[in-house]
């Protein structure tokens, strides 16, 4: 059975609590959107090939088309959402951002020729359409967002002064902000519209027209001929089908509505309790946003913040994404085993004969990586795989024609629209971010708080994320939280591997010159091995403000690019648990519609079941996993598999039979001995035979549930 073969009654009966509340597709505004959506995508496959506007125009151009898409798409409100006067007034609002893009564009010059004073126009002008990227933010996301960025606007021009310490601001006049965050490319159009604009809203594109050639039957036909026969099969495909899907959707909730109403009644029909079905689709779908290439507009915002390339970034986050998913999935096979969910046959076709049919599905993402290992940019990439999608669809029976390439163009656009405007909203957190210098005090106040320790420094981050998680989808977090927290990870992260080097003696001879600038007779203890407390003792005597440099001598450029990739990839992992973290966690409440179990609990499920996001981070911190050799990413891989593996034993006190308390805190400790990063070899193997013995152990003699048992079990969990 195929997506296709779903009952479509059924399907949208299920996913009725999960839509926004949307005009019908066959009204007069539903047509404008179908019909506008399509000719703006390909307004913006010119600009990002062909067109010469500025960056400045672009985003304008940008913000206004989708905010009138956003506009009539979304009502203002969902009571009264076809209503003559909520139409009327949504397409005003939608016109009046169109307005204020056309007036940036005809009157700056004007602006520029007046010195950059303000006339009664320009203060209209850009106070509406703040406005209007609030109000359409607030629609899609919540309330959260748009306070946030009043709180933080008022900060600069009002009520920055009267705070004391070191958080007071004198602040700027009302025009300077207003100027910075409308007129110039610091704000809304600033490198996050840039990065909107181009990389996020043509990997979304890429991703409607995979959809709409047949890839996403062809992806859960594969995950079920793959992982179908496997022990938990049903659950695996959810794990395997969301893995693929996530890796062109990007986006966490269209990935569980997706393949979800395809997993969950596959996974609820085999024996799994309801609420675990969908804590493990919700799970399984977070880590699509970890899966390259699209990553879930990440990797595009870490390629800007860190200026590596975007298929440098990419080729690194694979396995750790596998890693996550493995993680999943062997909390998917314990609980096949308890609740003997296996038992259940799977009606999954031949490898071979899926294959046959949905080859062609492939070969836009051999294109994709193809000419991204070329050196080719992101954005022409995704272009030359738009086409290469609809070349390929010609190969099968499905074939695209002119109405199906309309159809994604249109389908691409809508499934932009919220995305465009958030990270248009977020732009201005980030532009006061800059105008502030608060990131530079934030990451003070980290490393005070943390008092140099790393690993404090990772928990205050992670309770962070998990706060923001609350009120923020996961790309506006991870922005947030690298503006603020990145530089302080970073330089902790930085200072250890220094710390590492002085230890064993192997600092190189211009980083042991900054030193004897600070303390002379530091110059012989620094040629050979020292203590860590000695180290980290002539390491406080540096001034902060040589710091910078004495890191920039004492690795190489490559080595430091490594480690900021490794703390913003922390960042962008740990961001990833506000879709499952209660109380507002939108991929489980998603997952729970389908399975109809209780969206909270069912949070509480896909949260403990997403444990990987917390675990993996500790490896970037502390492990080579990032930047590594390849002997030493595969090495630490090896053994993380293994270690999350008892992690699961641990947490679930059942691997292939149930564990007493006693073996249980044995998987704890064989997790802890394989993915706490103590460096040493011989430990890993220590930990790694215990584990496979203690695996092999419960095989034989732990306490299997009776098949009655089994289902009393699962009724529970449920």
């Amino acid at each position: 059975m195929t997506s296709t073969q779903l009952n479509d009654q059924q399907t949208a009966e299920r996913l009725k609590s999960l839509e926004l509340t949307k005009r019908d597709a066959n009204s007069l505004s539903g047509r404008f959107i179908y019909w506008g959506g399509a000719l703006f995508a390909l307004a913006h496959i010119y600009f990002n090939t062909l067109g010469t506007l500025s960056e400045l125009w672009v985003a304008a151009i940008h913000f206004a088309g989708f905010a009138l898409i956003c506009a009539l798409m979304v009502p203002m409100s969902r009571k009264a959402g076809d209503s003559k006067l909520m139409l009327g007034l949504d397409l005003l609002i939608g016109l009046a951002a169109v307005g204020t893009t056309a007036y940036l564009m005809l009157f700056e010059d004007a602006l520029y020729a007046r010195g950059v004073n303000f006339i009664t126009t320009d203060w209209i002008v850009s106070i509406i359409a703040i406005a209007i990227a609030l109000e359409l933010t607030r629609r899609t996301t919540g309330w959260f967002i748009p306070c946030l960025i009043l709180f933080a606007l008022t900060y600069v021009f009002w009520w920055g002064q009267y705070v004391p310490g070191m958080f007071n601001f004198p602040g700027l006049n009302l025009e300077t902000v207003l100027y910075r965050s409308f007129f110039s490319s610091e704000g809304m159009f600033g490198s996050i519209a840039m990065i909107s604009w181009t990389y996020v809203f043509m990997f979304i594109l890429f991703g409607a027209f995979l959809v709409k050639s047949g890839a996403g039957d062809f992806i859960i036909d594969l995950s079920r001929a793959v992982a179908g026969k496997m022990v938990g099969g049903p659950g695996l495909v959810a794990v395997f089908g969301s893995g693929l899907m996530g890796s062109v959707s990007g986006s966490s909730v269209a990935n569980t509505v997706s393949t979800g109403v395809i997993t969950i009644p596959l996974m609820q029909k085999a024996g799994f309790p309801p609420r675990f079905a969908a804590g493990v689709e919700a799970a399984a779908s977070t880590g699509g946003q970890l899966m390259p290439p699209v990553m879930g507009a990440g990797a595009f915002i870490m390629a800007s913040y860190t200026q590596i390339p975007y298929v440098t970034i990419i080729g690194i986050a694979a396995l750790p994404a596998l890693l996550y998913f493995l993680s999943v999935g062997f909390y998917v096979r314990v609980e096949a085993k308890r609740s003997h969910a296996h038992a259940i046959e799977m009606d999954a076709r031949p490898v071979g004969e899926v294959f046959k049919e949905g080859w062609h599905c492939l070969l836009p993402l051999v294109v994709l990586v193809t000419l991204l290992v070329k050196g080719f940019t992101p954005t022409y990439a995704a272009g030359i795989s738009i086409l290469s999608v609809v070349v390929a669809s010609w190969l099968s029976p499905r074939k695209m024609g002119p109405r199906a390439i309309v159809d994604a163009l249109a389908q691409g656009s809508k499934n932009m629209a919220t995305t465009a405007m958030l990270l248009i909203a977020v732009g201005l957190v980030v532009n006061v971010v800059s105008m502030t210098g608060i990131g530079n005090t934030f990451s003070l106040m980290v490393t005070d708080w943390a008092g140099g320790s790393l690993l404090i420094t990772l928990v205050l981050v992670a309770l962070a994320s998990l706060v923001l998680g609350m009120g923020l989808p996961v790309t506006a977090a991870y922005i947030v939280l690298a503006t603020l927290s990145a530089p302080a990870l970073y330089g902790l992260m930085a200072e250890r591997e220094l710390l590492q080097l002085m230890v064993s003696g192997n600092l190189p001879e211009a980083a042991r010159t900054i030193f004897m600038l600070v303390d002379p007779a530091s110059l012989s203890a620094l040629a050979a091995p020292m203590s860590e407390a000695q180290a980290m003792g002539l390491l406080e005597q540096v001034p902060a403000d040589f710091k910078g440099q004495l890191l920039e001598q004492a690795m190489a450029p490559e080595r430091l690019a490594m480690i900021l990739l490794a703390a913003h990839m922390i960042i962008f992992w740990l961001s990833q648990d506000s879709n499952v973290t209660p109380p507002v966690c939108l991929t489980a409440f998603a997952a729970a519609a389908i399975a109809r179990t209780p969206p909270m609990a069912t949070g509480f499920t896909a949260w403990k079941i997403s444990k990987g996001l917390y675990v993996v981070p500790l490896l970037f911190a502390y492990t080579p996993f990032i930047g590594g050799s390849w002997v030493e990413v595969l090495t630490i891989f090896a053994f993380g598999i293994l270690g999350m593996y008892a992690f699961v034993g641990f947490m679930e006190g059942y691997l292939e039979g149930r564990l007493n308390l006693l073996l249980r805190l044995f998987s704890g400790v064989c997790a802890i001995g394989l993915l706490w990063p103590h460096g040493q070899l011989a430990y890993d193997l220590v930990a790694a035979v215990a584990f496979v013995g203690l695996f092999l152990f419960s095989r034989r003699y732990g306490e299997k549930p009776a098949t009655g048992a089994a289902t009393e079990a699962s009724a529970n969990h449920a």
